[in-house]
């Protein structure tokens, strides 16, 4: 299948429990990128830009600096130690479309390394 150490590095499909975390905006129009394919296939909702939604979980990245990223991650590894019975496979979030750097990003998920049912993508863990 793949690594269960990390995020795989293209996702087409997801076993039942699995959550896939994409970066968003604010308004929801996920129309391009990791967004895009998150409403195509796995229930992003058109005008929610934050949050669990089907099988994925939003985190708006187009909204400013990576100080204004923070909130949203934070808020996601909450949602994810309470959630142990779901796996969340964090994407590149703000590495696409968004314009950060995996080296402005990564440090956002330090304290995701931690959680056991979150996978990060190997660059993401190399430097958070």
């Amino acid at each position: 299948m793949y690594n269960r150490d990390y995020t795989p590095e293209r996702i087409t499909e997801l076993r039942e429990s699995e959550i896939f975390v994409f970066g968003s905006n604010l308004a929801g129009a996920h129309g391009g990128g990791a967004a895009l394919l998150a409403y195509r296939k796995f229930g992003a909702v058109w005008g929610q830009g934050v949050g669990l939604q089907g099988q994925s979980y939003g985190i708006p990245t187009m909204h400013g600096g990576v100080e204004a990223i923070r909130p949203y991650v934070d808020e996601f590894i909450a949602f994810a130690k309470q959630h142990p019975e779901l796996t969340f496979l964090v994407t590149k979030i703000g590495c696409g479309i968004a314009g950060f750097t995996v080296a402005e990003i990564a440090p956002l998920f330090a304290s995701a390394l931690e959680v056991e049912n979150v996978l990060l993508p190997q660059e993401f863990v190399d430097l958070a």
